[in-house]
């Protein structure tokens, strides 16, 4: 290791190598020179424990080969497909993914636009699920490309893709009815969101085109979690026993209404037939297996990357908006078109902790 009183630099790397600075320069920034010189460089680089600046070389090439994804929560399945797609998309392309969870946190999301200007990343792939107007202003005027996976407003000049979440709560609410559902629940992620609108959206149109009027005491609005999802069936089965089938914004609170309607001695599909959003590897793994709408969570990740990369690539070329149709996959947790009504029941009884008495 160096004895000098700073840290290692180009010109003390030349003195220990042998050769001249401008050689030295060549090979750390990867321009080519002889084998030897290579070698010698690569050696006193490693003795004198040099550690290549990124930030410094980014500024001076214009390049970090890094990319930023800022998502609202990092521990949901959703977003981690989107991770590894995106991922499989930039990699080979030389770039690194640099994660950010943001926490749904309007400011965090305009921070990290923002500090695109810093040059740590050369583009940024966000997905907020509330889009106010300073998102619009800081987005339109962002120092690199910037992607969003989520719903733009139609004259803001900023590549999107989006999911076609409304065609998709039809599908599964028609579901639903045809499965003899007669009574059916809503739980719904924040009504302030653009998935929690548009969810509440589609339930209210395959309702209506089925006849049925909306009922405001059948719609419970929540977080989007697991835990949020068990609260929020209890308090739907508590007020009106005779529900039949409940549709979820999203898997986890599916999987959390799954959990409470067991917890109530109550069998899926039987007595409650449960529909989720996303197709996550939660509808997968749910006992039972989840009936959900596939948003192509992975293929709009997917999307997202390429379309930076494109813009990264330079050229100029029109705003570029997707749309990933959504598909319903049918599990076990819902009834097969056709099938009879649930039979009604009672409300079970509930102890004084809140928990169901003699439930299984």
């Amino acid at each position: 290791m160096t004895t000098s009183a700073g840290p290692p630099t180009v010109e003390t790397i030349a003195e220990r190598a042998g050769v001249s600075i401008a050689s030295v320069s060549r090979v750390l920034n990867g321009h080519g020179a002889r084998p030897s010189t290579v070698r010698r460089v690569e050696r006193a680089a490693a003795e004198l424990g040099y550690v290549p600046n990124g930030v410094a070389r980014s500024l001076k090439g214009g390049r970090t080969r890094q990319l930023t994804f800022a998502m609202p929560d990092v521990g949901n399945p959703v977003y981690v497909s989107m991770v590894r797609q995106i991922q499989a998309v930039a990699k080979p392309h030389g770039y690194r993914l640099l994660l950010h969870s943001t926490d749904a946190v309007a400011e965090d999301e305009l921070d990290v636009v923002r500090s695109l200007a810093d040059r740590t990343s050369d583009g940024l792939i966000l997905c907020p699920i509330r889009v106010t107007d300073e998102h619009l202003s800081v987005l339109t005027k962002t120092a690199r490309p910037v992607v969003v996976i989520g719903s733009l407003p139609d004259e803001t000049a900023v590549d999107s893709v989006r999911a076609d979440s409304v065609p998709g709560t039809v599908l599964a609410v028609r579901h639903l009815l045809a499965g003899g559902g007669r009574r059916i629940a809503f739980i719904n992620g924040p009504a302030d969101t653009v998935p929690g609108r548009n969810r509440s959206l589609g339930y209210r149109t395959a309702l209506r085109d089925a006849g049925l009027d909306h009922e405001p005491a059948l719609t419970v609005t929540t977080e989007f979690s697991i835990e949020a999802g068990s609260a929020a069936m209890h308090r739907l089965l508590d007020g009106d026993p005779a529900i039949d089938s409940v549709f979820c914004a999203n898997d986890q609170l599916a999987l959390g209404a799954i959990h409470a309607a067991q917890d109530r001695g109550l069998s899926i599909p039987g007595d409650l037939a449960v529909a989720g959003m996303d197709n996550s590897e939660l509808a997968r793994a749910s006992h039972p297996a989840l009936t959900s709408v596939d948003l192509g969570s992975a293929e709009r990740g997917g999307i997202a990357a390429e379309m930076l990369l494109a813009r990264l690539d330079g050229g100029t070329h029109p705003v570029r908006r997707e749309t990933v149709a959504a598909r319903l996959v049918t599990r076990a947790s819902t009834r097969a078109p056709g099938a009879p009504a649930a039979p009604a029941r009672e409300p079970a009884p509930r102890a004084a902790d809140g928990s169901t008495v003699g439930a299984a």
